[in-house]
């Protein structure tokens, strides 16, 4: 995939960034430098490949995270939290409609 310089100018006034016609061409080749580097690491092989917690465990695995037990170590305050909002249904806060 390849981007061109009228996908650039698009990209760039979603984002809300002014961009000359240098800077557009620049960002084009970065832009497309990035997605060619992306196709190619979608071309290697990974079956059989165990995922990492850690880029580092793959160098040295006694450096590697410890993961800890996922428990509840919090209460839940929710109705506490809802209590003063002015209108709640289901634990969710009900607010005025902004946009048509």
């Amino acid at each position: 995939m390849s981007l061109t310089l009228s996908n650039v100018t698009i990209l760039a006034n979603l984002a809300q960034l002014e961009l000359n016609d240098e800077q557009a061409a620049r960002s084009l080749a970065k832009l497309n430098e990035i997605f060619a580097l992306v196709e190619q690491m979608q071309s290697v092989d990974t079956t059989g490949i165990v995922p990492l917690n850690h880029p580092i465990a793959a160098m040295q695995p006694d450096l590697c995270l410890r993961l800890r037990d996922d428990i509840v170590t919090e209460s839940n305050h929710r109705e506490d939290y809802q209590k003063p909002a002015p209108v709640n249904q289901d634990g969710l806060y009900l607010v005025p409609k902004v946009l048509d």
